[in-house]
């Protein structure tokens, strides 16, 4: 029996906060697998702000999506057909799909990984258990490498990867802050994640707002949003601050990136700038078994909490990426392509 694909394509890059006309949807019959392939059938596929640089025609830490390429993603599937010694059918995985359906991979791919639903919800392996959560893991603990007692500043903390940063910064015994948007995410940082302190952006003058949550400084600023958030942080921060960076989601949709005021640019003019630096969390790849196995250890135990959107339906991803940019996603957000029948 054929089977079908479903792909979504960059179809042009975008100009600011990416539009429909940006995206094509294609359905092609999936080709005979070569010996040591694996077909895998998505389940669940990531939305990520880092997605958006890769729409852009600007090289980075990677290259760019072609014109007419398969938009970048992670996605977490079941193996439907095999041709592979390390993979058979039935086996859950995570894997570099992107938007689409179906993915034919190679059994060498150290991105193709299996993953136990049984532990944790498939889904979880794309946010808490997945990059994010590995992200807030190794930035915060090999990155920035913190001590008992200082102060953590998380921006984003209601977000995928901040709210296992301040987890994670409370099992290190910090005085954990968090930053968010709106009452109600804030009251869930604070209430549900244990943070010492949550700060609601909308609600006014963070200057004051960081000293009052912050009276003896900032040790650490865990940094994915940029703009007036950084250049507030970047006043009260401590000698000897670090600042791991992993991105600037304020700054992604700028017509021109390049005008735009970066974390380097905040905190490299200070007098006495703090230890800052972007990180990849593919760094740190010969770890990822260790960090996963800790990430999985947390949340089947009940020590790391987490929350998803999830919303349904590969052709409406472009639509729903966008939530991303908006604060309309609460958590990590993940779209349910399909069931595991």
């Amino acid at each position: 029996m054929t089977i079908e694909n479903t792909r979504i394509v960059l179809a042009n890059r975008p100009e600011g906060l990416p539009t429909p006309e940006n995206y094509r949807i294609e359905k092609a019959p999936v080709a005979d697998l070569k010996k040591g392939q694996v077909l895998i059938k998505v389940i669940y596929l990531s939305l990520d702000p880092y997605m958006r640089g890769r729409m852009s025609k600007e090289k980075s830490y990677a290259d760019p999506v072609p014109i007419d390429g398969v938009i970048t993603g992670e996605s977490a599937g079941v193996v439907v057909k095999s041709r592979s010694l390390r993979f058979k059918e039935g086996d859950f995985v995570c894997c570099p799909s992107g938007w689409q359906s179906y993915f034919v991979g190679e059994e060498n791919d150290l991105m193709i990984y299996p993953v136990d639903p049984s532990l944790v919800p498939l889904s979880a392996y794309l946010g808490v258990c997945g990059m994010p959560g590995r992200t807030a893991y190794f930035g915060l603990l090999r990155e920035a490498r913190p001590s008992a007692g200082e102060t953590l500043v998380v921006s984003a903390a209601s977000g995928a990867v901040g709210s296992v940063v301040g987890q994670i910064g409370k099992m290190q015994r910090m005085h954990v802050v968090g930053v968010a948007g709106g009452t109600d995410k804030c009251a869930w940082v604070k209430d549900e994640l244990g943070f010492d302190e949550c700060i609601d952006y909308k609600a006014g003058d963070l200057d004051k707002a960081l000293a009052r949550a912050c009276p003896n400084g900032i040790d650490v600023y865990f940094e994915s949003v940029g703009g007036a958030l950084s250049e507030a942080v970047a006043k009260q921060l401590n000698q000897g601050a670090r600042v791991p960076i992993c991105g600037y989601i304020s700054s992604y949709n700028a017509k021109k990136i390049a005008e735009t005021r970066t974390p380097f640019q905040i905190f490299g003019e200070l007098e006495s700038p703090p230890w800052h630096q972007f990180f990849l969390v593919f760094n740190y790849v010969s770890e990822y078994a260790e960090a996963n196995r800790k990430l999985v250890e947390w949340v089947s135990s009940g020590k790391l909490k987490y929350r998803e959107t999830i919303v349904q339906g590969l052709e409406k991803a472009p639509e729903y990426f966008n939530w991303l940019f908006e604060g309309k996603n609460f958590g990590k957000l993940v779209v349910q392509v399909a069931t595991d029948r």
